[in-house]
């Protein structure tokens, strides 16, 4: 699975920084949030909100800080302690019971009878040592993103912790964004509720791939040639 966009990681995190509070929006759609793109915004610009909930500022503001972690810590390794520090992050502010501890009480999944099993620590580091090991950073981060939203690992904020620990691999490697478009989300949560059901990711994974990944060609700009600027006074700077 060839990256879908070529860039480096300095070009990815600009293009991460560049699009965070539509990227924050989209994943905050997939929970069932009801905030708007304009609200995002202004939630992530620290304004006060008018008739938004209360669990919903907070759950935009965990978002913000989980992706500030992230962009921070492009070089630790995915790991199970790592996860769990997103999750617990998504989780602040006592919006999600237990954020940051593997759940440990059997949980539901809407749209379908199918139920996940307890997880297990050692089952989990043992699955996630299996994922890195694959080689393509496109494919890695696809299939940590659909092993942890299957795994149910937390009692809440799977989908989110999933996305955020996919998309460091994807941006330390500068491969782009997993985000999934609101036009999308539907098709999206049909096919992951097969894939709970099935266990067959490859679907899910092709969809992912071909529709939820976000970048560009940042370094074509260079190519290009500059306009004459050289009718310009800038102060410090000497006409040759």
């Amino acid at each position: 699975m060839d990256a879908r966009f070529i860039m480096t990681r300095e070009e990815n995190v600009f293009w991460a920084k560049r699009n965070i509070v539509d990227y924050i929006w989209k994943s905050a759609k997939l929970e069932g949030l009801s905030v708007t793109f304009p609200e995002t915004d202004a939630i992530f610009n620290g304004m006060s909100v008018a008739n938004v909930r209360v669990e919903e500022v907070i759950a935009v503001n965990n978002l913000k800080r989980a992706w500030q972690f992230v962009l921070e810590n492009l070089d630790y390794p995915i790991d199970y302690p790592y996860i769990c520090k997103i999750n617990q992050i998504v989780g602040g502010d006592n919006l999600i019971f237990g954020a940051g501890y593997i759940r440990n009480f059997p949980v539901s999944i809407g749209g379908t009878a199918w139920k996940p099993d307890l997880p297990i620590e050692a089952q989990i580091i043992a699955g996630l040592s299996d994922v890195a090991a694959i080689d393509t950073p496109t494919e890695r981060a696809i299939t940590l993103m659909m092993y942890i939203m299957r795994k149910q690992m937390f009692s809440d904020g799977n989908k989110r912790t999933a996305m955020l620990a996919a998309n460091q691999i994807m941006v330390s490697s500068g491969c782009g964004i997993i985000s999934v478009p609101i036009e999308k989300q539907p098709e999206f949560t049909k096919m992951l509720v097969g894939f709970y059901e099935s266990g067959d990711i490859e679907t899910i994974k092709a969809f992912v791939y071909n529709e939820c990944v976000d970048g560009a060609d940042i370094s074509s700009i260079y190519n290009q040639p500059l306009p004459d600027m050289s009718c310009f006074n800038i102060p410090g700077e000497e006409k040759s």
